[in-house]
């Protein structure tokens, strides 16, 4: 008779970050899919430091040790031709505080591909601020090669990789972009389009964290 094989462990966990109600509430209505282990979405408040500390109190909770990361929600778009409702995968996150290198970021490319076709899909460095970014200074945070900014991304993944080694990833979806600023006429319709496609994209978070899984050639 053959040695008794031990059941599998865990699966690895989830974490979903998002700074505002409504991104949480796309995030959670959106269509599931089959995720291979636990996903916890998190509303962290906005802002770097509101961030930190939600991402630091959630991996710190029972049963979300070695939890991959995923932040996402909403962005402003820096380069031209980018419109509400364009997709953003992050290769890395930066801001004053550092760089932080995203994992698997051309999976989820793939995967958003298919799970929310016609979409158009940006990879590049996702940059972080502590305010509203706007005029000049976007056009400044473009000249770096930054193709998105947000408030939370680069404070949340930074703080998820300092607690432990685990994978993360960026995605935000653009609500204001360079022809389409917030204050226009249109920003409703902009932040409609970009709601849709932030509720389509969990199926392929779900693909990006069961790769995570599997055994590596």
């Amino acid at each position: 008779m053959g040695d008794a094989q031990e059941p599998p462990g865990p699966a690895l966990p989830l974490l979903i970050a998002c700074a505002l109600g409504i991104e949480r509430l796309a995030l959670r209505t959106g269509r599931a899919g089959g995720g291979p282990g636990p996903v916890t979405v998190v509303r962290t408040g906005m802002g770097p430091r509101a961030a930190e500390k939600a991402v630091r109190d959630a991996l710190g909770r029972q049963g979300t040790g070695g939890a991959a990361v995923i932040a996402s929600g909403f962005c402003a778009g820096l380069a031209p031709g980018m419109h509400p409702g364009d997709l953003v995968v992050a290769e890395e996150t930066r801001d004053a505080a550092g760089t932080t290198a995203c994992t698997g970021a051309g999976l989820l490319v793939d995967a958003l591909t298919r799970v929310v076709p016609g979409s158009t899909v940006h990879t590049g460095p996702l940059a972080g601020s502590d305010h509203v970014v706007r005029g000049a200074e976007r056009a400044g945070l473009r000249a770096t090669g930054a193709v998105a900014v947000d408030m939370e991304s680069a404070a949340t993944l930074r703080t998820a990789v300092r607690t432990g080694p685990r994978p993360v990833a960026a995605v935000r979806v653009v609500v204001d972009a360079p022809e389409h600023e917030l204050v226009r006429i249109g920003t409703v319709r902009g932040g409609i389009s970009a709601f849709r496609v932030l509720r389509a994209v969990l199926p392929a978070f779900h693909e990006w964290h069961r790769s995570l899984l599997l055994p590596r050639r």
